[in-house]
């Protein structure tokens, strides 16, 4: 098994959309990428700590690759909004990719030309790499939040 993460906004849409994919074997939502250690979702959520709300991804590579899984993340997003996805505004939102290896940054700096190129974007795209860091699972209640209670959009609290 191999491990991904990914800021895309509201981890709660993120966290589903990837759920869906064979070879994907478990998700849990976090925060990552910033300074404050044990963050809080009350912290995170004023864009003061420095981390992302992001999706920490275990999956199969003989199943799904990295470089399928980061194809999926320009599909879940939108990788031109700088700093907010939909209501929801602020650092912890951003469009990252928290590589892990050499291997998966040089695939996240393809794949932001690549999607660059397509042609698909009115924008640029902002989508940064970082390396990956301490990844401090959020609260209970955020884990599957989709599943726990249907549909409910994000950008609340």
């Amino acid at each position: 098994m191999a491990t991904a993460i990914f800021g895309a906004g509201c981890f709660w849409g993120v966290e589903a959309f990837f759920e869906r994919f064979e070879g994907v074997t478990a998700t849990e939502v976090g925060y990552t990428g910033g300074t404050v250690q044990n963050p809080t979702y009350e912290q995170v959520k004023t864009g003061e700590t420095g981390h992302a709300e992001a999706v920490k991804i275990t999956y199969d590579p003989s199943i799904i690759t990295f470089n399928e899984l980061v194809n999926i993340f320009f599909e879940a997003h939108d990788p031109t909004s700088k700093d907010q996805q939909g209501a929801d505004i602020g650092h912890q939102y951003r469009s990252v990719i928290f590589y892990n290896d050499a291997s998966q940054k040089y695939i996240g700096e393809e794949k932001i030309k690549e999607w660059g190129q397509k042609g698909i974007f009115k924008r640029p795209i902002v989508t940064r790499l970082q390396q990956a860091d301490t990844f401090y699972r959020a609260e209970e209640y955020h884990q599957k939040y989709f599943q726990k209670n249907g549909s409910v959009a994000c950008g609340i609290g």
